[in-house]
């Protein structure tokens, strides 16, 4: 069986035949001469054809390398086009990520990050998909998103690369008598309606875990999964809560007003977490990058 030739060999003998010189296509291509003539001819014998006639002065194609020379030039010019395709893909300036979120962060600073990663990265097509911590890891694992912007993994093999800490605080309604910008203690929820929000998310874990360490039982109400329901609830006068403090954007500022928490001091860590010994895509690494410097963090190698 015949061996197929080398897309490099193929080269040379498009070089050879359109400089009719093996001297000054060595010279074009920095290849020696000898290794330029043992090419040539370990081709020809592939193809079981001589492709030059030459003497002393002059190097010119025979009817088989005649033959073979548009052969070659489409070929040739067939992988660099599809190289040229392949680049940007392997650059990063070019493909698709898909990435997780945790619901107040996909509604609050994420939108801006994916905007102006969109305008250095106008060929890579990003996909959001907001879900609880919990979700957002399993999705990793099945490989369903490439990455998330979530709180830190329990466990597992993930990478986390810290970006924010965000701290609790009491959200009441504006104007309320509770409404006093003073700070409050985790005790406060003992004597007030306590607007939950659902089990499994980032936030109520903080908030169980918050009052137990205050000793405090507090009468949980809505359980709800959306922080919108959560701000009309407390507008209305039906309890108040606490939220991480990067979420009150997302609630009607007029209407809502905040104040410290101690005893304890909660805060959740917010950062993008990846699986560990899967290289991600080149688009979603970009896109890791490009979120990471927005925060001003210095992204792992």
């Amino acid at each position: 069986m015949r061996r197929t030739p080398s897309l490099t060999s193929l080269r040379l003998f498009m070089l050879v035949a359109y400089h009719r010189s093996f001297s000054e296509t060595g010279r074009v291509a920095n290849v020696s001469q000898p290794a330029l003539s043992r090419t040539i001819r370990l081709l020809e014998e592939q193809l079981g054809a001589r492709l030059f006639d030459r003497d002393s002065r002059n190097v010119r194609l025979t009817d088989a390398g005649e033959a073979l020379l548009p052969i070659v030039e489409r070929l040739t010019a067939d992988f660099d086009h599809a190289f040229s395709e392949l680049a940007p893909r392997l650059t990063g300036e070019r493909g698709r990520v898909v990435v997780g979120a945790l619901p107040s962060v996909a509604a609050g600073a994420l939108p801006a990050a994916i905007a102006s990663f969109r305008i250095t990265h106008p060929q890579v097509d990003v996909v959001l998909r907001d879900q609880l911590s919990g979700a957002l890891y399993q999705q990793m694992q099945e490989r369903q998103i490439d990455l998330a912007v979530t709180t830190p993994p329990d466990e597992g093999d993930f990478r986390f690369e810290p970006m924010m800490r965000d701290a609790m605080v009491l959200v009441v309604a504006a104007g309320s008598p509770l409404d006093t910008g003073t700070p409050a203690n985790w005790s406060i929820f003992a004597d007030h309606p306590f607007i939950a929000m659902a089990p499994r998310s980032s936030v109520r874990e903080l908030t169980d875990a918050a009052m137990i360490t205050a000793k405090v039982v507090a009468r949980g109400h809505y359980d709800c999964t959306q922080l919108a329901t959560v701000g009309a609830l407390i507008e209305a006068g039906l309890g108040i809560t606490a939220l991480p403090r990067s979420t009150l954007g997302l609630l009607q500022r007029g209407r809502i007003a905040e104040r410290p928490l101690k005893g304890p001091h909660v805060e959740r860590t917010i950062g993008l977490a990846y699986p560990i010994g899967r290289t991600l895509p080149p688009a979603a690494d970009a896109f890791r990058r490009h979120v990471l410097d927005q925060a001003g963090v210095t992204p792992a190698a």
